[in-house]
């Protein structure tokens, strides 16, 4: 039996468990993936201060994001076709988040929909948004997602264009996959796989299907889809979206500073340092690398979080003394689901806690709220 201590564990049992579409959907990036690549190995390059002789006891990594009361600095990122890595994947892993004290993440493009997520959860969980050309489209999901009580509405703003990813060109991505011999073949090395998606009726975009005219199924889905994503987004969408909304508002996609000042004077509650996983430009910045400008720039203006590249506790150490007031796993959480369903998305969770809290306390805090920057080693992170 495999003992599973990191999340480079939990990442090896899915890559075996989860067919290799979906899989690489999730673990890959756009055109070289250098940018996905910098995203985790640059967090590696920033060293720690250990401190000793310090009174440990009584630790916290308690916090706030956007005002709710969170068990750590870390909510699940939206990630589309979750639940294409475990049947029903979304919910298992919106109860997950649910039962650790975080908040959820659900993507405009999840096989379950927003009204399933609301059915088996109790606590609010948040929505994230893309823009679309169809407005009455969006005006409809965003007053689904106030129906369900999501406590925060995310909208992406690095979507407008879809960034090419080879894996997923040479792979075929679809959901529910093609029945090519190739991927019948693959398929067939993943019976647990097969087994729950045999049990569930949940295989297309539920937030979609069924919810658009014309878009019936997954021919339809693919049609409107690839027309729908609009280039034309801009800042005055975001104020109609905020309006429309009106509820705190994330904006997630932000690298470059001067986007950050425009975020800011939106009146959005936070912006969220993020290069989409490394899956749109190709080259650009690192997350943890773009970080300390924007923190710099606006961080007294509006609360700054990142994704991208976080494979553990300490990462999120490392981005909140960076300025960080919040973190989200994308891939972390798909590795734990893939490899064990909700229980593999708890273990993921749990080995973050546990990385967070003996981090914290061995460079010298006992509450995440007093670590600052002083916890790196000068020369070894990003300025």
């Amino acid at each position: 039996m495999t003992v599973i201590t990191t999340i480079e564990d939990l990442r090896r049992l899915a890559e075996r468990r989860v067919p290799r579409m979906f899989y690489d959907y999730a673990d890959s990036g756009s055109w070289t993936e250098s940018t996905y690549r910098a995203n985790e190995s640059d967090f590696q390059k920033i060293r720690l201060r250990q401190r000793v002789a310090v009174n440990m006891e009584d630790r916290s990594t308690a916090t706030k994001m956007v005002g709710i009361d969170v068990k750590m600095p870390v909510a699940i990122a939206p990630v589309g076709l979750t639940g294409m890595q475990h049947a029903d994947g979304e919910i298992l892993a919106a109860k997950a988040a649910e039962a650790f004290g975080i908040r959820f993440t659900l993507s405009t493009m999840s096989i379950c929909s927003i009204e399933d997520i609301a059915a088996h959860t109790r606590q609010p969980f948040w929505f994230q948004l893309y823009v679309m050309r169809d407005r009455d489209f969006i005006e409809r999901l965003i007053d689904r997602a106030k129906a369900a009580k999501c406590d925060a509405l995310v909208l992406t703003l690095d979507l407008q264009i879809l960034g090419q990813r080879h894996k997923d060109l040479k792979n075929g991505l679809s959901a529910p996959p093609k029945l090519t011999l190739r991927n019948i073949v693959n398929m067939a090395t993943k019976p647990r796989w097969c087994l729950g998606m045999l049990g569930t009726q949940r295989r297309q975009f539920g937030n979609i299907v069924g919810h658009v005219k014309g878009v019936e199924n997954m021919g339809s889905l693919s049609e409107w889809t690839a027309r729908q994503f609009d280039p034309r987004l801009n800042w005055g969408d975001v104020e109609w979206i905020k309006k429309r909304w009106g509820g705190k508002l994330i904006l997630k996609g932000i690298q470059d500073v001067e986007d950050a000042r425009l975020a800011a004077d939106s009146g959005a509650d936070a912006l969220i340092v993020s290069n989409h996983g490394g899956r749109q430009l190709d080259g650009a910045d690192s997350s943890i690398q773009a970080l300390p400008a924007i923190v710099a720039e606006v961080g007294s203006r509006i609360e700054v979080h990142m994704d991208g590249g976080i494979r553990s506790g300490q990462d999120v150490l490392k981005a909140w003394a960076l300025g960080a007031r919040g973190t989200y796993i994308g891939r972390a959480m798909v590795y734990g689901l893939g490899a064990m369903g909700q229980a593999g998305v708890t273990q993921a969770l749990e080995i973050i806690h546990k990385e967070l809290d003996l981090t914290m306390a061995f460079c010298g805090h006992t509450k995440i709220g007093t670590v600052d920057r002083s916890i790196l080693l000068p020369g070894t992170f990003p300025a």
